[in-house]
């Protein structure tokens, strides 16, 4: 009989004790004790099983569950023996103080509302250990200490809490402590958003500083999130940090399920026939150089459900990454594009996350994406000539794929109508309507991507690589859609073949007036003139595409007026 799905359970022990439906992932803590490593970050996307894990390890360690093995018998990490047949892990259980806490909570939008809430959740913890003011153990100063813990703590008392926190448990237990910090990274995003990254950047360098560096009382820590924040935003100092992203070997099938887990997961809840259609769908996350890694939550559901969707997708408003690339530069926009297309493309960057850096370069964005799990490595290696890190990257599979297009349909969901009738206009070659609806639409469009720091008047690029996004998306059914681009010389070609004899083929070409035209009428006949002379209809002739169904047009732009003209209107 199949095991229950318990959607959104992240609690170890509970998934244990009612016996939920839960894939054997405790040979990570074997992997993480054994590297002996002192401080270590690992970044995986949200709902990867992150916390789980992290629950896991603290039901593992922790003197609270002491004389609890029966979490973990029938599981891996409770067979594992040592070289001479001795099973080491089974007296580990339970055997050491454990600070268990997430900042997943921290969303304000404000510094001062996210450092109260972050006092907040370290006050939360130490009231967990309130028997330490009634134990011999601390001293009166160690005690006063204590007592100014609050969410309206000063920051110096913040910022060496967890440190003294571990030196309260040491002297109790007579053993240093074990750290588990969960969504370590959650605040940081939100400070980017919300405007307060500097301040609370300060703030988090010395909290981490006390915790994770200076602290003598540290037996061994985990932080685990989503990116790689750089070392010198809050890491500075840090030099006992490994640091494990989804490029790297380490703990590479820890996170996530394996194909093998999946499947057999599908064989158990009666699924074996769909095992294809599961693959196209979610398959495709890549740690080091294991590939096919499931993410959990869209496996689960679709367990649950039985049926696809865009299970993960959905479980955010992807809110920061929405922004990225609508305000994003032109390149940015292009590499959309050919991703949508199925494409890879390469680059080159440095894994980590720097924040305020993220409307400065594209490098931050792409590193962005790939710790988010929405692309994927394909193929990844550290050109030692540059002594830069080189990326072939691609759209991690179809659920991500339906996310982004979800996403920019939504872009064009003020202009919704305006733009549906513009493209009914384009497809039956009305070219006096479509200059009516396309003039409307460049307003509302020109408004919404001028949000960048290089506004649309002066870089009109930027509405024309939206425009085309738009167009991927809605008429993807219909058509195959090319670009020639020259971006940089103001100009961004287009071509629509169809994919079925009952539409027309569709050529446009791009271009901002020049200071020696006089009027966009002059702009469009130059237009038109570069199609011609590019010669593009015989690229479409030679697929069988008779020249009469071919239409050809010149968008011509002078900050937020667009003329169209055709080929037609000069017959």
């Amino acid at each position: 009989m199949a095991r229950t799905i318990g959607i959104g359970n992240q609690d170890f022990e509970t998934i244990r004790r009612e016996g939920y439906f839960y894939i054997d992932k405790t040979s990570f803590i074997r992997e993480w004790w054994e590297s002996g490593d002192s401080v270590t970050l690992i970044t995986r996307p949200r709902r990867f099983g992150k916390t789980l894990n992290m629950s896991m390890l603290e039901k593992f360690f922790s003197v609270d569950y002491a004389d609890r093995g029966d979490l973990f018998e029938g599981l891996n990490i409770w067979q594992a023996k040592s070289p001479d047949g001795d099973y080491k892990y089974r007296k580990l259980q339970g055997t050491y103080p454990v600070i268990s806490l997430s900042f997943a909570k921290v969303k304000e939008t404000s510094y001062s509302g996210a450092k109260k809430m972050l006092c907040q959740i370290i006050t939360n913890v130490y009231n967990q250990y309130d028997f330490l003011l009634e134990s011999d153990k601390l001293n009166q100063n160690e005690k006063i200490f204590y007592r100014k813990i609050s969410a309206e703590m000063e920051d110096y008392v913040a910022a060496d809490s967890l440190s003294a926190l571990s030196n309260y448990l040491m002297k109790y237990y007579g053993k240093k402590v074990i750290i588990l910090l969960d969504e370590y990274d959650t605040p940081m995003q939100e400070a980017y958003v919300n405007g307060y990254w500097q301040e609370l950047v300060s703030f988090t360098r010395n909290l981490f500083n006390s915790t994770f560096k200076t602290n003598p009382y540290l037996e061994r820590a985990i932080m685990t999130g989503i990116t790689r924040v750089s070392k010198e935003s809050i890491f500075s100092d840090l030099n006992n940090l490994k640091v494990v992203t989804a490029t790297s070997e380490k703990y590479a099938d820890c996170f996530g399920f394996t194909e093998e887990e999946t499947f057999a997961a599908l064989d158990e809840y009666g699924l074996s026939g769909r095992k294809q259609e599961v693959k196209d769908w979610y398959d495709g996350f890549m740690f080091g150089n294991r590939a096919d890694i499931y993410n959990p939550w869209s496996i689960i559901n679709f367990l649950d459900d039985k049926q696809v969707g865009a299970y993960w997708a959905n479980t955010s408003a992807n809110s920061l990454v929405g922004k990225l690339i609508r305000e994003g530069s032109p390149e940015i926009k292009m590499t959309m594009e050919d991703l949508l297309q199925g494409n890879t493309f390469h680059t080159a960057f440095d894994e980590q996350i720097v924040f305020n850096q993220l409307e400065q370069g594209d490098d931050a964005v792409w590193s962005l994406l790939l710790a988010s799990g929405y692309l994927k490595a394909v193929h990844y290696e550290f050109n030692t000539l540059r002594r830069k890190s080189e990326y072939e990257l691609k759209l991690t599979n179809l659920e991500v794929q339906v996310m982004f297009e979800q996403m920019i349909e939504s872009w064009f969901g003020s202009c919704r109508r305006i733009n549906n009738a513009f493209l009914k206009a384009l497809m039956t070659d009305d070219v006096k309507a479509m200059n009516t609806f396309m003039n409307k639409m460049a307003v509302e469009m020109f408004s919404y991507f001028d949000t960048g720091k290089r506004p649309s008047e002066e870089e009109p690029e930027r509405f024309y690589h939206g425009f085309v996004l738009g167009l991927l998306v809605e008429l993807s059914d219909r058509y195959v859609i090319t670009s020639n681009r020259e971006s940089g010389f103001g100009r961004y070609d287009v071509m629509m073949e169809p994919k079925t004899t009952e539409n027309n083929a569709v050529i446009i070409e791009f271009k901002v007036q020049d200071e020696d035209e006089k009027e966009l009428s002059d702009t469009v006949e130059e237009a038109l003139r570069q199609i011609n002379e590019k010669d593009y209809k015989t690229a479409l002739i030679t697929k069988g595409i008779p020249k009469e169904r071919i239409r050809e047009y010149g968008f011509a732009f002078c900050g937020k007026r667009v003329l169209i003209g055709g080929v037609s209107d000069k017959v």
